[in-house]
């Protein structure tokens, strides 16, 4: 059965998605929850209308998605981490983190979502965190890991 997600679901998949799931759990769970609704043709082509509308939502956005890349370029984010004596880290550096810092450090608001690390942090020291704010605009900037 092939639904259209309305929210992001852990481990289901995220808000616009047209997904493929068992019938029961469709029409027992996800429909009457609200989570979900039937990816019928009416429903493809009021999901299309809404992508294209978000799509040129975020065009419009592209000159302040610029400046935040600029605010952010070649700047480096300190994060505490509680680690060993050895320096390994206990738990895990997450993209959720980094949202934070960039919040509390550069006030600016980036999804979680498009926020990459394209290494997993498993030692104190330096990594680097890819953000994806636009199909065009990216930028890199440095997380320096210390101990707490």
């Amino acid at each position: 059965m092939k639904v259209i997600l309305l929210q992001n679901l852990d481990s289901v998949g995220y808000k616009h998605d047209v997904i493929n799931v068992k019938p029961g759990y469709g029409r027992n769970y996800l429909i009457p929850q609200g989570y979900a609704v039937i990816a019928n043709s009416t429903n493809q082509k009021k999901l299309e209308k809404i992508m294209s509308d978000l799509e040129a939502q975020e065009n419009a956005r592209l000159d302040e998605y610029k400046n935040m890349a600029a605010k952010i370029a070649g700047q480096s984010l300190k994060l505490g981490v509680k680690s060993g004596t050895s320096g390994k880290i206990f738990g895990k550096v997450t993209n959720v983190q980094v949202a934070a810092a960039l919040k509390e450090k550069f006030d600016i608001d980036v999804e979680r979502k498009k926020i990459s690390l394209p290494e997993e942090p498993k030692e104190v020291g330096t990594y680097s965190a890819v953000i994806q704010f636009h199909s065009e605009v990216s930028e890199t900037i440095e997380l320096e890991l210390i101990a707490e």
